[in-house]
């Protein structure tokens, strides 16, 4: 039975490297560790699925926080969702949402939000599955 766990040390942050960097592959390995700790100091979690068949393998995780905007209250704001690609469709995803989803409704929270780049139509049908439906637009300004 799959069981969400929680990344809070440094071992099980490791152990969600590879699935991490498949999503953020930007992101130097080295420097991992250090950035999620202090994502971690203003409310981000991770949560992670290891493989049926291998319960040392970790093959999905999510990232999250509490967020409170005078739009929206208080939500819960997903900032990571992935599979590694050999597991996907097999329902890993779909069980950190729902995760998720409970927890919020747990907590009293009405709302989970999540941002999803436009090119990404097999995330898209997932969370269209799950109930999510598009409330706007995300802009962008870089600063060089």
């Amino acid at each position: 039975m799959r069981s969400v766990q929680t990344a809070s040390d440094d071992a099980s942050l490791l152990a969600c490297q590879d699935v991490i960097l498949t999503l953020r592959p930007h992101i130097q390995p080295g420097t991992l560790i250090v950035q999620i700790k202090e994502m971690q100091q203003t409310g981000y979690r991770i949560i992670y699925l290891t493989a049926d068949d291998d319960p040392s393998k970790v093959v999905a995780f999510a990232g999250y926080r509490h967020k409170q905007t005078l739009h929206s209250g208080k939500f819960i704001y997903i900032d990571d969702l992935a599979t590694l690609p050999e597991y996907r469709k097999q329902g890993y995803s779909s069980l950190l949402l729902y995760h998720i989803r409970e927890l919020a409704a747990n907590e009293g929270l009405k709302v989970v939000q999540l941002d999803s780049g436009h090119s990404l139509a097999p995330a898209h049908r997932l969370y269209f599955q799950q109930g999510y439906y598009i409330s706007a637009h995300h802009f962008t300004l870089n600063i060089f």
